[in-house]
């Protein structure tokens, strides 16, 4: 089955894949669920994909109107799709794609600039990556006070309701599959001036 674009400028565009099982790609229904919750959040927004595979979820976002992209995986062969999908659907302008070791920090987007709104975390099932990943997220000061995190996971993965700062504000379950949204707790509380 292959990959495609849902919606957007680049809606039905086909989307290459990662061969062997090394890479999971999350399905088009999936996709389509979580970008129909998520609505016009995605519109002007900046967006990191980790754990990017195939990039499927950072350029659906593109093709639905977010600013930029910055992909991030540490699987050569995935990097090579997820370059192969952005010059196909030319979006090289807008994308940065970067090879990284994800549980060992994300220095490679400290502080970046302007911060990620919008956050997709599509770690392997059930090799506890995602809390070290949201620590890491959190040191790396590199989301705005609004940004909403989307985690895919299976039901082994536990997600804290609060952690690194974050918090889950809904979760659903789609088969095996399960999609944690989450955001900064800072927003929820009353703005504070700048330091």
């Amino acid at each position: 089955m292959g990959l495609r674009i849902i919606s957007g400028a680049l809606g039905g565009r086909r989307l290459a894949s990662v061969r062997g099982m090394s890479t999971r790609p999350t399905s088009d229904r999936l996709r389509e669920a979580v970008f129909n919750i998520l609505g016009p959040r995605v519109m002007d927004a900046s967006v990191l994909d980790l754990f990017a595979g195939t990039g499927a979820l950072g350029i659906e976002a593109l093709s639905r109107g977010a600013d930029s992209g910055v992909f991030i995986d540490n699987a050569v062969e995935a990097l090579v799709v997820i370059r192969k999908n952005i010059a196909q659907c030319a979006l090289k302008e807008k994308s940065r794609v970067i090879r990284w070791n994800i549980l060992k920090s994300l220095d490679c987007i400290q502080c970046h600039q302007p911060p990620f709104d919008l956050v997709f975390m599509d770690p392997p099932y059930g090799a506890d990556m995602i809390v070290p990943t949201l620590n890491h997220l959190q040191r790396s000061a590199s989301v705005g006070a609004d940004v909403r995190i989307v985690v895919e996971h299976d039901a082994s993965d536990c997600v804290p309701q609060v952690v690194s700062g974050f918090k889950i504000i809904d979760q659903r379950r789609y088969g095996k599959s399960f999609v944690s949204f989450l955001a900064c707790l800072q927003c929820m509380t009353a703005p504070t001036g700048k330091r």
